[in-house]
């Protein structure tokens, strides 16, 4: 179908990132699994699992680029190739890159506001 099925994951940047994971950590509760910290839920329809994930990046990260934003946002998609289809097809900026791993596969592209979005497809049964 090609749309957004959930949130797949917040980033952003910040000074100490190590610093700013143990605050999330201490205050809020939010703990880290080698790196990230993963909210797992299950979809509604399907009752299968999702996961969301929650990550800081250091400040002088090139991964949010040529966005300007300190933040990036990734959605889950269901089907990422007829999304990027349609998406180039209305003009709006899709990235050359992609990556193809065990985790799924990933795009990007750009709001009209220049904030870079990373898309991803889960892989299939997950």
């Amino acid at each position: 179908m090609g749309r957004v099925t959930g949130l797949g994951g917040v980033f952003f940047k910040a000074q100490d990132p190590e610093g700013l994971h143990a605050w999330y950590e201490s205050q809020l509760g939010m703990k880290r699994e080698g790196g990230p910290v993963f909210f797992r839920w299950r979809e509604k329809d399907r009752d299968a699992p999702g996961t969301t994930v929650w990550s800081l990046f250091s400040k002088e990260t090139k991964y949010f680029e040529p966005g300007q934003a300190p933040f990036m946002i990734n959605y889950r998609v269901d089907d990422l190739d007829a999304l990027l289809e349609r998406l180039g097809a209305a003009g709006v900026w899709v990235d050359e890159r992609r990556e193809n791993s065990e985790y799924g596969r990933f795009a990007w592209i750009m709001d009209p506001e220049g904030n870079r979005i990373e898309l991803w497809e889960p892989p299939a049964g997950s």
